[in-house]
């Protein structure tokens, strides 16, 4: 059995009877020339079928007598052929020949819209004529050949026409939601249709309800005043006929109801589809009322959804995904704040001999691969890489969302980045450089063009720190506050490297080594990845 997701999937008109909108012109058509000749065909019998009951078996009037029997004979059935013939099968090839563009899946013009919005309508005036022809010819009969029965056979055709062409309406509005799609493409931010919901809804309560109901009040009010009438005729004539208007009642109401809740049902199932991340979810326009609006509206929501979506995945691919979150939710202070933040710098270590030997393609290459590492162990412990600047690096943890730990997930970084391009990326080693201390988180620039980043010493330190490791082993080097501020584990992995006068200080800075390359490498590979705590 088909769920309700794949079955709203599978049927964008609302009706797996309608198809896919990428069906191809002839399927469309087959379709179409055999749902709109049924529905017609059908309704037109059933509704000469009402007829007949309400004539034959309700109306309070005389028995039909030779002449009307005979005459009855001959006429009905011919009528009622032309009136198939007609109304179902011709009215159905002539609205498609103005819908000649869809079959061949041509571009629409301005009057190939109007005349597709307006093919219903057109369908329900030719069923509507044929009606009113029987009204005309089968009461002229009766009053020439029994008058007695020329009111009653009025009533029953006046009434069955109107409910069978409120039908009509509802099931050619229904057959054609595909084409109606194809011409409201584009074109449905105004509304497009003959009629609004309001006016639809009060247009078919008066056809498939009152106009039922006053019938049948008429007729009460006949036999009540016909002396020939007796109670037990007069119950069974209104029950025939409260079965009948509550049977067409329903029937329009139903079709009515599906009519309004097709549209509805197709932006809820886009809307739980957005709901769930998929902002590509859209909504075939069929409806040229203002439901038909609302679907568009949708489809606007969804695309600016989408391109929303576009900007804040770029933009986070920019400035990184904790700067675009800090952003968007208004996190980040214009013009910077101050924060402790552990800083983490990289660079290759001799990159220009490295770039002259080997062809420009191959250096992007290994760029990329050394890239990769330090932005994947950047990210497993809750840091951002700010910037690129060539064949360096500069990473950041603490800023611009607080971080408990930043000194012991930068440090853990830097350890894992070094072990990594060790096995990695052997075709080149880089420097790391770690510090912590107070810096200055905000965007820099104009308002027009600005760029979030990190000013401090504790930048220049690492920085400096990043030069000095590429002369160490392991090629990483700490500032003894950043190990200091680390936890108990993460100390383990490091001893002291003496202090080092750094490049533009006068006063010497403390520092830490990894204690030993070749163990941290065995060790480290089999560590988790995730944030250190």
């Amino acid at each position: 059995m088909m769920s309700p997701v794949s079955a709203r999937r599978n049927a964008p008109f609302g009706s797996v009877l309608l198809g896919s909108t990428n069906q191809s012109p002839k399927r469309l058509r087959v379709r179409l020339q055999l749902l709109l000749t049924t529905m017609l065909v059908t309704t037109h019998l059933v509704g000469a079928g009402v007829v007949f009951v309400i004539s034959a078996l309700v109306l309070p009037t005389r028995a039909l007598n030779h002449a009307s029997i005979v005459s009855l004979a001959i006429t009905v059935p011919t009528y009622v052929g032309v009136a198939v013939l007609v109304g179902g099968f011709w009215g159905t090839i002539s609205s498609l020949r103005g819908l000649r563009w869809a079959i061949e899946g041509r571009t629409p013009t301005a009057k190939d819209r109007r005349t597709a919005l307006r093919t219903p309508i057109r369908l329900t005036l030719i069923q509507g004529g044929l009606w009113f022809g029987g009204l005309v010819v089968f009461t002229t009969q009766a009053l020439v050949l029994q008058p007695a029965r020329a009111f009653g056979t009025a009533f029953a055709i006046l009434i069955s026409g109107m409910v069978v062409s409120t039908i009509a309406y509802l099931q050619a509005e229904f057959a054609l939601r595909p084409i109606a799609a194809q011409a409201l493409t584009g074109q449905a931010h105004r509304r497009r249709g003959m009629t609004g919901v309001q006016a639809r809804m009060l247009l078919f309560w008066g056809i498939g309800t009152a106009a039922p109901v006053v019938g049948l009040a008429t007729t009460t009010i006949v036999a009540l005043t016909s002396h020939e009438m007796s109670r037990d005729r007069l119950a069974i004539i209104g029950l025939v006929l409260s079965g009948v208007v509550l049977v067409f009642g329903l029937l329009v109401t139903v079709l009515n109801a599906r009519a309004v809740v097709a549209p509805i049902a197709s932006v809820r199932y886009a809307l739980g589809r957005v709901r769930k991340g998929d902002f590509d979810a859209e909504v075939t326009v069929f409806d040229g009322t203002e439901l038909g609006l609302l679907q568009a509206g949708f489809n606007d929501m969804a695309r600016g959804l989408r391109e929303r979506e576009a900007i804040r995945d770029l933009f986070g691919r920019h400035v990184g995904k904790e700067v675009a979150a800090a952003a968007a939710a208004g996190e980040v202070v214009l013009g910077g704040e101050a924060r402790v933040a552990s800083v983490l710098f990289i660079d290759l270590i001799g990159s220009t001999a490295y770039a002259t030997q080997r062809a420009p393609s191959e250096v992007v290459e290994t760029l990329n691969r050394f890239l990769a590492v330090v932005v994947s162990e950047v990210d497993a412990q809750g840091g951002f890489v700010n910037k690129f600047m060539g064949d360096a690096a500069l990473a950041i943890f603490g800023a611009p969302v607080e971080q408990s730990g930043h000194a012991t997930a930068a440090l853990h970084a830097a350890r894992r980045i070094a072990t990594r391009l060790a096995t990695e990326v052997t075709a080149i080693e880089a420097g790391i450089g770690v510090a912590t201390g107070e810096v200055v988180a905000g965007n820099i620039g104009e308002e027009s063009r600005f760029e979030y980043t990190v000013i401090g010493d504790s930048v220049n330190s690492a920085a400096r720190l990043c030069d000095l490791a590429k002369g160490v082993p392991g090629h990483v080097l700490a500032s003894a506050t950043s190990v200091e501020q680390a936890d108990e584990a993460e100390r383990a992995y490091w001893i002291s490297e003496g202090e080092h006068v750094l490049r533009g200080r006068s006063a010497p800075t403390s520092t830490c080594r990894l204690r030993d390359a070749s163990v941290l490498a065995s060790r480290s590979m089999s560590e988790p990845t995730g944030p250190a705590h």
